[in-house]
């Protein structure tokens, strides 16, 4: 027989105004089981976080608490404001007989000394002392709404390492993917107002929660096919005995009931992203040679060099402060460096998203905001679109078009940010935290849009599994200044490394790396003195057939979006998607090959000026 949970939330209802939130949810937490709860930007998580927490009474249901279990919760916007630094902080969370010593050893784990002044506090930093302070107690159960906001990848992984020693059942709402799967074992869905559990851990969460949805539309369709065939029937059937007809009526009355209720039922339609794209850039979009910056004694960017070419996803890694956001703008011109030079290609159009939400006035309305306070309607790649149907395409509701940027929750705020970046034309993308308060489904929008963006992108993210999806090199803080890009995405990077992003590099050659501001490996005994013949043809040739490959693919594409031709012709349909598939093949594996050629080429110039060294 299971033992009884530590809480219990049954049947717990929840309405704002006539909008209900949570339906008969339920939640049950036993000893050290590790939930993670998910569901859409205002499904109720949070709301219904802070019930089991004891701080929102539902309007129905009941709550259950094992007596003498203890609870701490980790709310999205700590305040510490009242305590004179984070050691004070902490250890008033501490109940009489906890140890004062484990609170200093977690603030030590998390990258805290305990003097800290809290009006001084990064937002990164704050979430660490909030975290130390509801782990010190070492509670039966912990409750963390987004643990993993404004903390950096090696805090990140810190975090990991402190929850997987605790002891406590965890309850875990995150947007960060790699967190949820290292982290949880089992997984609660909360969607439309109703939980739905999965004894599996969130790596099974998405292919689960897409069979539940696929077998939702089937009965929808099966439902619209009933009452098709129901009001055909009296319509155009042969009339019978009229307690006959009645019956029938009756159930195409419920029949169209049901879809009724199906239809407010549906689950929140997507975001749909679609960027604007400018004219195509050059081939060569940024190369940059010898860039330095410091501020004071402090030295964020020391003899930094890179090459990034047309349709390079590059990512920024590494601990807050290290100078991700610096480098980022010396390599756009935003900023100037104290020393180097950054040469850009031509027709560049660069579109910018900034995670401090800066380009937002907090008192202008989500409609002025997207059209600049001029009309109605914004240009989407050369097309007109009236500003609500722009804003639908980011779940944003009619009504909210005059509501004043002050008054968005902070997913809100991050879709608008979305929205106004893929408004303007551009073929440079440059991302500055992205994935701040999305959600799970919103950010598979978001990566598919990457995915099939024309452009270039400089993205700067703390999430490692959208990193892995988005980008094709890592560029990583190696500390003093150091930066080092590594081909792939982050685990990519770890395996090069032999360490994630902020943590010391262990004894092992980056045989991947690209950053001519790094330090050449030793040759080894069969090292390569120079390309072949065949291999400097191809390297030569590579960029030009990569041109011609990606016009054919444009022009196929351009055939096949014609509705009509499989009717009319279908031959020369499959012609053109089998020349397609082709094309998209050959055009992977030049890019393979004309990648492989610079890194092997790069890696033995460096061998030879190692060799003239010594």
């Amino acid at each position: 027989m299971a033992p009884p949970p530590l809480l219990l939330l049954k049947d717990i209802s929840l309405s704002y105004g006539n909008t209900p939130l949570l339906s008969d949810a339920v939640l049950s937490i036993g000893q050290g089981e590790r939930l993670c709860l998910v569901g859409r930007n205002g499904s109720g998580k949070s709301t219904l976080l802070k019930i089991a927490a004891g701080m929102i009474e539902p309007d129905g249901g009941s709550r259950f608490v094992q007596p003498g279990a203890t609870i701490r919760y980790l709310p999205q916007e700590p305040d510490l404001s009242a305590y004179p630094s984070t050691g004070a902080f902490v250890e008033a969370g501490l109940a009489p007989g906890d140890d004062p010593h484990r609170a200093r050893y977690l603030l030590e784990s998390l990258g805290l000394t305990g003097d800290e002044r809290p009006a001084n506090l990064s937002g990164g930093e704050t979430r660490r002392a909030a975290l130390a302070q509801v782990l010190a107690p070492d509670p039966d159960i912990l409750l963390l709404d987004e643990p993993t906001n404004h903390l950096d990848v090696a805090a990140i992984e810190r975090l990991e390492t402190v929850l997987k020693e605790s002891r406590s059942a965890l309850v875990l709402i995150s947007h960060d993917r790699r967190f949820l799967e290292t982290l949880s074992q089992e997984t609660v869905w909360l969607d439309r107002g109703v939980t739905r559990r999965l004894d599996k851990g969130f790596g099974a969460f998405e292919a689960w929660r897409d069979g539940i949805l696929e077998e939702e539309e089937t009965a929808r369709h099966k439902l619209g096919r009933m009452i098709v065939r129901e009001e055909h029937w009296l319509r155009y059937g042969v009339s019978a005995r009229r307690k006959r007809n009645q019956r029938r009526l009756e159930n195409l009355v419920s029949l169209r009931g049901e879809r009724t209720v199906a239809k407010r039922n549906r689950t929140q339609a997507d975001v749909k992203m679609s960027a604007h794209e400018a004219n195509e850039s050059g081939r060569k979009v940024i190369e940059a040679r010898g860039l330095a910056k410091r501020y004071g004694d402090r030295v964020l960017v020391r003899d930094f060099n890179i090459k990034i070419a047309r349709g390079d996803r590059v990512g920024l890694v590494g601990p807050n402060g290290a100078g991700k956001t610096t480098l980022i703008n010396m390599l756009t011109g935003a900023l100037e460096p104290d020393s180097g030079r950054v040469k850009f290609g031509t027709n560049l159009e660069v579109a910018t998203l900034d995670q401090r939400r800066e380009q937002l006035d907090p008192e202008r309305s989500v409609s002025a905001t997207l059209t600049g306070g001029s009309g109605d309607t914004v240009i989407i790649n050369g097309e007109e679109r009236h500003i609500i149907s722009y804003m639908k395409d980011f779940l944003f509701e009619p009504e909210q078009a005059r509501t004043p940027i002050k008054a968005l929750s902070g997913g809100e705020r991050g879709r608008l940010m979305l929205a106004l970046a893929l408004a303007h034309p551009s073929n440079v993308l440059v991302l500055d935290e992205p994935t701040n308060d999305l959600d799970l489904e919103t950010l598979d929008v978001l990566q598919e849009l990457l995915a099939d963006y024309p452009g270039t992108v400089l993205l700067v993210s703390h999430d490692r599994d959208f990193l892995d999806r988005t980008v094709t090199s890592i560029v990583a803080s190696e500390g003093d200044g150091q930066w080092i890009e590594y081909a792939g995405g982050y685990t990519d990077m770890m395996a090069q490394r032999g360490a994630g992003a902020g943590t010391p590099k262990r004894d092992k050659p980056a045989a991947t790396s690209r950053s001519k501001g790094s330090s050449p490996a030793k040759p080894t005994p069969a090292a390569r003195k120079r390309l072949s013949p065949k291999e400097q043809h191809l390297l030569k040739t590579a960029p030009e057939r990569m041109d011609k490959l990606t016009e054919e693919i444009r022009r196929l594409e351009h055939i096949l979006a014609d509705p009509q031709l499989y009717t009319k012709d279908r031959e020369a349909f499959t012609a053109a998607a089998e020349a397609l598939g082709k094309a998209q093949d050959e055009l992977a594996a030049v890019e393979e090959d004309w990648l492989r050629l610079e890194l092997l080429q790069e890696e033995i110039a460096a061998n030879a000026g190692a060799t003239l060294a010594q």
